[in-house]
């Protein structure tokens, strides 16, 4: 499914939404992480794939590769430790912050407890970050979330409940727990009284936006590289922070910019429809498991009510497909081990240009230049060999002698 959102507009970046997530901000959450040992010290891969841009017949194809952030294998490596240490600088304000996840003030914060709900990626982030400033981690569980995922979060030390039901009432355990023990709630799910820590996680994205703007020389004001740009949904924090980093960078002149969420987790095309915040309607039980999110975060919403020009949703099999597509390769196009979520926006990318109707819709037509992004690896390794036929250990192995063949890093 496919809708225009009606609020979109093209105008400068509003200064309400400017005091929440700002460039500024994002460069002094880029330089805290910068000294955090989890993170790639260089920035993420941007790769061009001329294939697939031929295949899928536009001008330049390329996607922001994530899977090489950290080794904790997504985007979510930016967001959890930058609200970890803004919450730290909130209660300890004479806490050098470049200190924290080094350790420095473990003796401070051993007492100091943080929880939070995940379909996996944002507990693994905040489970290492906690692990390196020194405080106790508590990670809540829905039933959709597999044990491999668990393992990998209870790696870093973290505490871990499981629960029945689905992401939303894993949300709502951890407010509980909050209540009743004391411990900080760090989320990038917004709700009533609930803001400032999401904005944090948000403010952590934008830094794949910052990479973005430097990799492509983009102007301030100006178009830029690309004429499109496809984003992931969730709850909607990660399209927020990336989609406010350039449009105030690049204002009226912004790209335009697509939504994609599966379509049993609609919960943003749903909150287009409506003009608020709303819940999705479907199961909210997805293979794109960082996908499955039944409620927009409103602080999101606010940024993406009138930036996000269409709204679109993808079936499972659509992203098994892309997630295979990712994966071969061609002789121009490096392989690239893609996650389940990883993989939206190539998946709403070939349905769209499959549909003349559609194309036409969105202006995706030969002139166009596209942006993806690869927001996860195999963070479930088992998972991924399931559905691609291939470990991600062997496909790692081709990239690297695509790399070395084509001279590229």
């Amino acid at each position: 499914m496919l809708i225009a959102n009606p609020r979109a507009a093209r105008k400068p970046y509003p200064a309400d939404l400017r005091a929440l997530l700002s460039i500024e901000k994002a460069r002094q959450s880029r330089q805290w992480l910068s000294h955090w040992r989890e993170i790639a010290p260089a920035a993420t891969p941007l790769r061009d794939l001329p294939d697939l841009a031929e295949t899928l017949q536009v001008a330049r194809l390329s996607v922001k590769d994530e899977s090489a952030r950290s080794p904790l294998g997504s985007f979510k490596a930016l967001g959890a430790p930058v609200a970890l240490v803004r919450q730290i600088l909130r209660r300890h304000p004479d806490i050098d912050p470049q200190g924290v996840l080094a350790g420095r003030y473990a003796a401070r914060l051993k007492d100091y407890t943080v929880v939070s709900a995940t379909d996996g990626n944002h507990g693994r982030g905040l489970a290492a970050a906690a692990r390196d400033a020194g405080c106790r981690c508590v990670i809540v569980l829905h039933a959709h979330v597999g044990k491999e995922r668990e393992d990998a979060i209870a790696a870093y030390g973290a505490q871990i409940v499981r629960i029945a039901g689905n992401y939303d009432a894993s949300v709502e355990e951890a407010a509980r727990l909050s209540a009743a023990h004391g411990w900080q709630v760090v989320s990038d799910t917004s709700y009533e009284g609930y803001e400032d820590i999401p904005r944090d996680v948000m403010q952590g994205y934008s830094v794949i936006a910052a990479e973005i703007v430097e990799q492509t020389a983009a102007q301030p004001g100006a178009a830029g590289a690309y004429t499109h740009i496809m984003l992931q949904g969730g709850v909607g924090g990660m399209a927020a922070g990336l989609i406010s980093y350039l449009w105030e960078h690049q204002g009226a002149n912004r790209p335009r910019f697509i939504v994609v969420e599966p379509a049993q987790a609609d919960c943003l095309m749903q909150s287009a429809i409506q003009g608020r915040a709303a819940r999705a309607t479907g199961s909210v039980d997805s293979v794109m498991a960082g996908l499955a999110c039944g409620e927009t975060s409103p602080l999101a919403w606010r940024f993406l009510e009138t930036s996000v020009d269409h709204f679109t949703t993808i079936e499972d099999e659509e992203a098994i497909d892309a997630m295979r597509v990712r994966s071969r390769g061609s002789e121009r196009d490096i392989p690239i081990v893609a996650g389940e979520s990883g993989v939206a926006g190539l998946a709403a990318l070939q349905r769209l240009r499959g549909d003349a109707a559609l194309s036409a819709q969105t202006g995706l037509d030969a002139q166009a230049r596209v942006l993806i992004v690869n927001t996860e690896g195999a963070t479930a390794p088992g998972v991924f060999r399931q559905l691609v036929g291939t470990p991600a250990d062997e496909i790692l192995q081709r990239q690297r002698q695509f790399s070395r063949k084509n001279h590229v890093r």
